[in-house]
């Protein structure tokens, strides 16, 4: 199996590094250094044509996002490589978009001479690019590269600008399980108090889709496509809507949705409803390995079963805290697995 990398942590962080493949939608998480909030409005501008610039030339389909003062969230479908040869011409308009006018001349002029000596010094040109296209790591650190040169140019520092390495977690790639994702992150920033609705909060996949952006549209789309085949926005925004605002099918808004309610209901021992967990801090998402059914999690821990202990007999694990409509994760944590914060 290749293609996408899945990243395993020793104690202290170092990372093992595995090419396996189990799915092809991840939720990645990525934090500033020393956790400073460093993003004022123009940065979070930067960062988010940054990473349409990187989804054009990857291939790697940014599905929903959102960016905060100090780290960003991102959903990701990503493909595998095409099974035929991709034309040069298919290269070069991927790395137009990314790269500037002025570095388009080098590459060009690599092309062109390469093509002119045929045969190998061809293949290792587009080998070259390929190579960092249809790929999870990839993608990723072509986005914080190119967003930390930008920043520190633009603010006169240099060093790392992120927290180690990028988080991701396995998301499996049913409308069910992703809407539930893909909601989590469109509520960071109502968690994190900086809007009351998430369509207020322009940083945010769900912000641009509401604001007519066709590419977020065409990305929550993804999220909910097996909901209706060939579902346009008029159908999946509705219903998206419903979990993000905790309405009821009859169309009226659920109760005891504001953080002192969730805080109530959870210091009581109550089970919150989904809309109330989706409101709260949810490590299964950022640390929990896998989530989804229990069908495909076994899938999962059948395929990398030297990972886990002997004694482990299977891979899913019950997600606490309320009803999470079927969602389970392969680690069962012990710490703060759900915080109404």
């Amino acid at each position: 199996m290749s293609g996408i990398y899945v990243y395993f942590r020793m104690p202290r962080g170092r990372p093992i590094l595995p090419a396996i493949r189990f799915g092809s939608h991840y939720h990645c998480v990525s934090r500033v250094v020393d956790r400073r909030f460093v993003f004022g409005a123009h940065e979070r501008d930067v960062f988010r044509k940054i990473m349409r610039q990187v989804e054009a030339f990857s291939g790697v389909r940014v599905l929903t996002w959102t960016i905060l003062s100090n780290h960003f969230h991102v959903l990701l479908e990503v493909p595998p490589r095409p099974a035929g040869e991709v034309a040069d011409d298919e290269i070069l308009d991927r790395c137009r978009a990314l790269y500037s006018r002025r570095a388009m001349i080098g590459i060009e002029w690599e092309w062109s001479e390469a093509r002119r000596l045929g045969g190998e010094a061809l293949s290792k040109w587009r080998e070259r690019y390929l190579r960092r296209m249809w790929d999870l790591s990839e993608f990723m650190k072509t986005l914080k590269q190119k967003f930390t040169l930008w920043f520190n140019r633009k603010h006169g520092r240099v060093g790392v600008l992120w927290e180690s390495r990028f988080r991701s977690v396995i998301v499996e790639g049913h409308w069910g399980t992703l809407m539930k994702v893909a909601a989590y992150i469109d509520l960071n920033a109502v968690r994190a108090g900086l809007a009351a609705d998430p369509k207020d909060y322009r940083w945010s996949g769900y912000a641009e889709a509401v604001a007519g952006d066709r590419q977020a549209r065409r990305g929550l789309n993804a999220v909910l496509a097996d909901l209706k085949r060939g579902a346009s926005w008029r159908d999946t925004g509705p219903r998206y809507r419903k979990l993000l605002y905790g309405v009821r099918e009859g169309g009226g808004p659920r109760p005891g949705l504001s953080r002192a309610e969730v805080s109530r209901v959870w210091a009581a021992g109550g089970k919150l409803s989904l809309a109330q967990l989706l409101r709260c801090r949810v490590r299964y998402f950022s640390d929990g390995f896998a989530v989804g059914r229990r069908s495909f999690l076994e899938s999962v821990f059948g395929g990398m079963r030297e990972r886990f202990c002997d004694g482990r007999e299977d891979g899913a694990r019950r997600m606490v805290g309320g009803d999470w409509d079927g969602l389970q994760s392969i680690r069962a944590l012990r710490v703060k697995p759900v915080d109404p914060g």
